[in-house]
C-alpha cells in the first residue's frame, strides 16, 4: 500500500499475518491450519496472487491457503527451502532456496522478496518510454 522504491499509486496488497484479532479468532474457532485460508476465502478473488513462505514447504496453514488459492483461481508463489516440500506441487512459481539451514533460507527469502517487489514495481509502475 505504501511503496517500495518508486513513489507511485498504492497497489492492493496486504499481509494475512498482521491482524492478530483475525489470527486468534480463526485459530480458536477453526484451527490454526485455517488462519490464512479463511482470510483468503473472505477477500481473495480469481486473478489475485498469493505469496507464501515456509522454510520446510510443509507448514499446514500455508499449505491450506495454497490449496484454497488453487480452488479460487489465485496464482501462488512459494518461498521455501531446498526441497520445496508439499508447497512445490501447490506453487505456480516456486523460489526454493538451495540450503538446509533455516536462518540462511529465511535470509535468502528477504533478499528474494525485495527482488520480487522491485520487479513488480518496475514492471507495473515505471513510466513508459
Amino acid at each position: 500500500m505504501g511503496r517500495f522504491l518508486l513513489d507511485r499509486e498504492p497497489m492492493p496488497a496486504l499481509s494475512l499475518t498482521v491482524d492478530t484479532s483475525a489470527l486468534t479468532a480463526i485459530g480458536n474457532d477453526y484451527g490454526y491450519e485455517n488462519v490464512f485460508s479463511r482470510q483468503l476465502r473472505g477477500i481473495g478473488k480469481k486473478g489475485d496472487v498469493l505469496v507464501g513462505l515456509s522454510t520446510s514447504g510443509n507448514s499446514p496453514n500455508v499449505l491450506r491457503a495454497f490449496e484454497t488459492a488453487r480452488a479460487m483461481g489465485i496464482l501462488t508463489i512459494g518461498f521455501t527451502g531446498e526441497r520445496g516440500g508439499k508447497m512445490e506441487k501447490l506453487s505456480d512459481i516456486l523460489l526454493a532456496v538451495p540450503h538446509k539451514q533455516t536462518n540462511h533460507i529465511q535470509e535468502a527469502h528477504i533478499v528474494l522478496g525485495h527482488l520480487v517487489c522491485g520487479l513488480v514495481e518496475a514492471t507495473l509502475c515505471s513510466p513508459k518510454l
